[in-house]
């Protein structure tokens, strides 16, 4: 009967181990599922963030293409007003010229006579 008792206490006593052991592997288990998780969603993060990186980086590379167009723009623009203008003022000195060198040469010949 002791005997008997003795072989149920260990028998006992054993399942309990298994179990305890079991259920420290299970845990083990988890616990790496969780860290693999973990690891793999911060890696996921961290391409996400270097993919928006690079999103913004190229972002800002069109914008300042566009912004060294603009200015290209405007300078030519600017170019092209400034030759007009001389234009005109050559244009408007011509003009000046010719009025003053016929008025003189009139006034020269006695052409013009305000009587």
């Amino acid at each position: 009967m002791i005997m008997m008792m003795m072989m149920m206490m260990m028998m006992m006593m054993m399942m309990m181990m298994m179990m305890i052991m079991m259920m420290m592997m299970m845990m083990m288990m988890l616990m790496m599922m969780m860290m693999m998780m973990m690891i793999m969603m911060i890696m996921m993060m961290m391409m996400m963030m270097m993919i928006m990186m690079m999103m913004m980086m190229m972002m800002m590379m069109m914008m300042m293409m566009m912004m060294m167009m603009m200015m290209m723009m405007m300078m030519m623009m600017m170019l092209l007003l400034l030759l007009m203008m001389m234009m005109m003022m050559m244009m408007m000195m011509m003009m000046m010229m010719m009025m003053i060198a016929r008025y003189h040469t009139a006034v020269k010949c006695n052409l013009i006579v305000f009587r």
